[in-house]
C-alpha cells in the first residue's frame, strides 16, 4: 500500500542543495507552461508551495490544498496563510471554482486516484487548465529512494494520458524535467543546466518527472456531485475562495 510522506520529509527536501535545483527545473517547465494567470483562480494540491512563488502575487485568489495524511506546513509566516488541511478526495471549494489547478507529490501517493482527479475536474472550471506534476516510470529518480520522487506510484507518459482520458480530461501538452543524477555532489548540481540541455535533446523519455498538462473536457462530463464539507470552513473564508454549501 502507497504511504503518504510526511510533509515535513519534503520541506526537508526542499531545503537541500538538490532540492533547490529540482524546485528550480520543475517551477521553469511549469512557469513555461503557464506564463500568465492574472485575475485568475488557482489551486495546488499535494505539496505544491516549493512552485507557487510567482502565482501568488499574479493570481487573484490560491489555495494550497495539503492532504491530511501527509500534513499541511504553513508557506511564510511573514504572509497570510494560504495552506488547508484537506482531503485529496473531498476538496473544500466549489463547483467550477478555479481555473488552474496544480497537482504535484499528490497523484503517485493517493490511495485514490480516481476520485482525487474526478475531485479536481469538478472544481475546475469548464475548459479549466491542470498540471501533473509525477515520477517518470523510466527516470533514474523513480528508482532512487533518496528523494520523494522515488517513491509513490510512477507513471508512463502513456499511462497519464490514459488515466486522464478516462477521467474527462485532454492532455495537451508534456514537458520533462530533472535530468541530473538525484546526488547531492557538487559537481552535478553545478551542471544542471547542462544536463537539462542535453537530456531535453538527447534522452528526454529518461527524465526524473513528468509535467503533463491537460484541459478539462465539458461535453462528456460526468454528474457533478454535491458534498457537504465543515472542516476549514473558517479558512476558506479567509482566502476568499467560494465555499460550498
Amino acid at each position: 500500500m502507497t504511504m503518504w510522506p510526511d510533509v515535513t520529509e519534503l520541506r526537508d527536501f526542499y531545503s537541500t542543495r538538490l532540492g533547490h535545483v529540482a524546485r528550480r527545473m520543475i517551477r521553469r517547465k511549469i512557469r513555461e507552461l503557464w506564463p500568465d494567470v492574472k485575475g485568475s483562480n488557482m489551486m495546488g494540491l499535494g505539496y505544491p508551495t516549493p512552485f507557487l512563488r510567482y502565482y501568488r502575487e499574479e493570481a487573484q485568489r490560491l489555495v494550497a490544498l495539503m492532504p491530511a495524511e501527509q500534513g499541511a506546513l504553513s508557506w511564510s509566516r511573514k504572509m497570510p496563510n494560504i495552506v488547508v488541511l484537506a482531503d485529496e478526495t473531498q476538496l473544500p471549494l466549489a463547483n467550477k471554482s478555479v481555473d488552474f489547478a496544480l497537482v504535484v507529490h499528490a497523484l503517485e501517493f493517493t490511495s485514490d486516484p480516481r476520485k482525487m482527479i474526478q475531485e479536481v475536474w469538478r472544481v475546475l472550471a469548464d475548459g479549466g487548465r491542470l498540471i501533473l506534476v509525477v515520477p517518470n516510470r523510466t527516470g533514474i529518480w523513480a528508482r532512487m529512494e533518496k528523494t520523494p520522487f522515488g517513491h509513490g506510484h510512477p507513471y508512463s507518459f502513456s499511462q497519464i494520458n490514459h488515466f486522464l482520458h478516462e477521467n474527462t480530461f485532454n492532455s495537451v501538452r508534456v514537458e520533462h524535467a530533472l535530468y541530473i543524477p538525484p546526488a547531492q555532489s557538487r559537481f552535478f548540481l553545478s551542471t544542471a543546466s547542462a544536463w537539462d540541455k542535453m537530456g531535453h535533446k538527447w534522452f528526454s523519455s529518461l527524465s526524473g518527472v513528468l509535467i503533463v498538462e491537460a484541459t478539462k473536457e465539458i461535453y462528456a462530463g460526468c454528474a457533478v456531485k454535491q458534498i457537504s464539507w465543515k472542516r476549514n470552513l473558517q479558512l476558506s473564508k479567509q482566502l476568499g475562495l467560494p465555499i460550498k454549501n
